[in-house]
């Protein structure tokens, strides 16, 4: 059912089996998962249905380079669905040796393996609704595709993994109704959780205390408590918790924040394809209906011989700030950058300065190109905005066969990129974050090598060349900082104490009954986007705390269906 901590009675006192903070892609999959098990779930969200102004500003803080990360507030929403209400929905699970202790990153190697998550991927697919779990050509397609790059030898690089899209779900949205109508489910909405308060003994939390902006109190006493919240306000919540060290709840090793990552993203160069070879950038519709895109991925073998971490590329429309491209739609998407949402504006239009005479030249383009700027239009209202299964993003297929190469890459985890308590207070009373993101030489060696091994697999090929600039690699893999939405490793998973928050079914070592899902327990990053992992990594916490709290094991891993 669904409630609001506004309407309940002034230092109300509940109590649940289970009580989850967060209502995002993870919490709302866990708790639904949940539901209909025999255990009492309550779940805290600080948001309401809709974005609210007031709420959201509780996520302001402070970033120690502003050219390096986006403000606080941005990339997430404190709303019921959290992030989805705004992500993509570009989903692809982690390679195998993403899982690795690899001895060129620093602090690799999860506790857990492929195989652990492995039954969870396909009821997470679902969740997301992203189609079939089939993330290879041969399993999404039933004939034969055109290639990616004619004539392209595979020397380094694979064309034959893809990542699929979600319609983008809300999950806040979507299963609104099941939320609603769940009898041993209780949604609070406009919770907003200020402080885990510990019992005597400092090793399990006795209750959550929650507060409404507008004054409610009341508290949570749980016998389980799982921090769904995101990987920036995981840390925040710990942090302004005492716990029995007084360093924070979980931070005896002061290890809560540390290894912040995100992604190293960026677009570079240029790829020039020699007449007659034709390259195909678009996306594919599976046999299932879903949007699916191909990449070139760095193979695992050429990783561990080159050292470097994990990386895809894909082919990418010409700069847009650039009116020299000559084409219409993309000077259209550089004048209406007003209108972009901040999330994708900063993407497309970077921080270039553009003269007045570029301003002219791409309303040149847009003048002399309004047949394909109509059609453009119209595509983009049929497939995008009015679909249920939207259109992922905007693909522009150049007259001549010339791209830029889009970029995404892993980062190393690193104890010095950071996410602490700043001095100034929210409205609740509670420190705001102040955030230190940093990348490393070895996350430029990533990317400059793999650029490298790629331009060679291209002019080996005998296909064209990519032109591309060495010496602009580091900035042009900063020009957007730590990439998107995408806060992982504050809170991260293993073994060892001194190094790790939480251990490999996601508990706080030090605390018996605190839990953390997403992707702060994350250990590495992946190239891949996070989203469709941390949901199979709640649903298999769920199951855990199924089994924990002899509440029976569910028939499945947690299909929404």
């Amino acid at each position: 059912m669904l409630l609001d901590a506004n309407a309940l009675p002034q230092d109300a006192r509940l109590h649940a089996d289970i009580c989850i903070v967060g209502a995002g892609a993870a919490g709302i999959a866990m708790a639904l998962t949940l539901a209909g098990s025999g255990l009492d779930v309550i779940v805290l969200e600080a948001g309401g249905q809709e974005p609210e102004p007031r709420t959201q500003a509780l996520y302001e803080g402070t970033v120690e380079d502003a050219a390096l990360h986006s403000p606080l507030d941005r990339y997430r929403q404190r709303q019921l669905g959290g992030s989805t209400t705004i992500w993509g929905g570009r989903c692809m699970p982690l390679d195998p040796i993403d899982f690795e202790a690899r001895p060129y990153i620093v602090g690799s190697g999860w506790p857990i393996g492929p195989e652990d998550l492995a039954p969870y991927y396909p009821a997470a697919n679902a969740w997301c609704e992203a189609g079939d779990y089939a993330y290879t050509i041969d399993e999404a397609f039933a004939g034969p595709r055109k290639p990616m790059l004619e004539g392209f030898v595979e020397t380094h690089f694979s064309t034959h993994t893809l990542e699929r899209f979600s319609c983008p779900t809300d999950f806040g949205g979507r299963y609104l109704q099941r939320l609603r109508t769940a009898t041993d489910l209780r949604v609070i909405l406009h919770a907003n959780v200020t402080r885990l308060e510990m019992d005597e003994s400092g090793e399990a939390i006795r209750h959550v205390e929650a507060r409404a902006l507008d004054g409610k109190a009341f508290t949570v006493a749980a016998g389980s408590v799982v921090l769904a919240a995101g990987g920036l306000e995981v840390v925040r919540l710990l942090l302004n918790s005492p716990g029995r060290t007084g360093r924070g709840v979980g931070n005896a090793h002061d290890v809560v924040g540390r290894y912040y990552m995100c992604h190293l993203a960026g677009t570079i160069g240029n790829i020039v394809l020699a007449p007659p070879r034709r390259a195909w950038h678009g996306y594919d519709v599976a046999d299932d209906g879903t949007y699916c895109r191909r990449r070139l991925a760095l193979r695992a073998e050429v990783q561990r011989e080159q050292g470097i971490g994990n990386f895809v590329a894909r082919l990418h429309h010409p700069r847009i700030t650039d009116p020299a491209h000559g084409t219409a739609i993309l000077s259209l998407l550089f004048l209406a950058r007003a209108f972009v949402p901040y999330e994708y504006a900063r993407r497309l239009h970077g921080d270039e300065r553009v003269t007045v005479g570029a301003w002219l030249r791409h309303g040149l383009n847009v003048l002399r190109g309004v047949p394909s700027v109509a059609g453009f239009l119209w595509h983009w209202l049929r497939e995008r905005t009015l679909a249920a299964r939207k259109f992922p993003s905007i693909i522009v297929y150049p007259r001549s066969q010339r791209y830029s190469l889009d970029f995404h890459a892993e980062q190393e985890p690193n104890p010095e990129s950071r996410v602490t308590l700043g001095t100034s207070v929210d409205e609740l009373g509670m420190r705001r974050l102040h955030v230190d993101w940093r990348y490393t030489r070895q996350d430029v060696a990533t990317v400059q090598k793999s650029l490298a091994l790629l331009a060679a697999d291209i002019r080996d090929s005998g296909i064209g060349e990519f032109d591309y600039d060495p010496g602009e690699v580091e900035r042009e893999m900063t020009r957007y900082g730590a990439y998107g939405g995408h806060h992982i490793g504050t809170a991260r998973m293993g073994d060892d104490p001194r190094t790790s928050v939480v251990d490999r079914n996601c508990r706080v070592h030090e605390v018996r009954n605190l839990y953390v899902a997403g992707a702060a327990v994350f250990p590495t990053s992946s190239q891949a986007n996070p989203t469709l992992t941390l949901v199979a990594l709640a649903l298999r916490l769920a199951r855990h705390l199924q089994a924990r709290h002899a509440g029976g094991e569910p028939a499945d891993p947690g299909s929404p269906a």
